[in-house]
């Protein structure tokens, strides 16, 4: 009996939207690929703070490639951040790679860190899958902030955009005293209605983010996807908190 995968399918680009994304200049010659970050060396499993595995690696690569690479994720993050100005790349360094073991995409997320000020950054570099692409160049063009993203080939390289898992969300924030659990509830009804309606993508609780703004004595919230795959979706809440697509606008409303 053949066993049926249940892993997501990766679509390749075909020529018709390559050339759409070189036309945008959203495909752009990278300093290096995802194959070539496949070449570590051996890795170390990262743990939370509870001790429990998440399933990332922190990878390490031979003394003969790592500067090497190092300065190639520089290079991309100056592209993906500053259009390729290269001024502050000496200021920055590359403090940790690491590959994900869970999922279908097998993710590299690369730390990075100013030096001057010890502020980081996260980006991720990944196998490049049409679907994907679709949402986020549709997220961008229907959202009214700008969504980051290169293309080399058959990598893809994304912005980090911060929040709370929404696993960890309802097991340490949901019992707050600040948030109001019936108007949350209410977003997430409507957040429900346009993802039945517009998303492609993964629904588990800890593929969404939240983002929690404080807003004078109270607390904003937004909630978003982490594995959106083609569609974009955006609910503007008149009240505490709201929930959007994580990649896209978190408006401001005021109660």
């Amino acid at each position: 009996m053949q066993t049926i995968s249940k892993k997501k399918i990766f679509f390749p680009i075909n020529e018709a939207f390559r050339n759409y994304l070189k036309l945008y200049e959203r495909e752009v010659k990278l300093p290096l690929t995802y194959q070539e970050l496949r070449y570590y060396e051996h890795s170390i499993s990262v743990y939370d703070k509870d001790g429990k595995d998440t399933l990332w690696e922190t990878v390490f690569y031979p003394q003969s490639t790592m500067s090497a690479i190092h300065a190639g994720l520089k290079r991309i993050y100056s592209i993906l951040k500053a259009g390729g100005d290269q001024t502050a790349e000496e200021h920055l360094h590359i403090e940790r790679i690491d590959y994900c073991t869970f999922g279908n995409s097998h993710p590299f997320r690369i730390k990075i860190v100013n030096n001057y000020n010890e502020v980081y950054d996260y980006f991720y570099i990944k196998v490049a899958d049409a679907s994907r692409i679709y949402g986020l160049e549709l997220e961008h063009i229907l959202s009214p902030y700008w969504m980051n993203f290169l293309i080399d080939g058959n990598t893809l390289v994304e912005e980090h955009i911060a929040g709370v898992p929404g696993d960890q969300f309802i097991l340490h924030y949901l019992d707050r005293m600040d948030f109001n659990p019936k108007r949350i509830a209410k977003e997430f009804v409507k957040f429900n209605e346009r993802c039945f309606v517009r998303l492609l993508g993964d629904m588990r609780s800890y593929n969404f983010i939240i983002d929690i703004t404080p807003i004078l004595m109270m607390c904003s919230s937004a909630s978003g996807l982490l594995t959106l795959t083609s569609s974009f979706m955006k609910a503007a809440v008149p009240f505490i908190c709201r929930s959007s697509s994580r990649r896209t606008a978190y408006l401001w409303s005021w109660p």
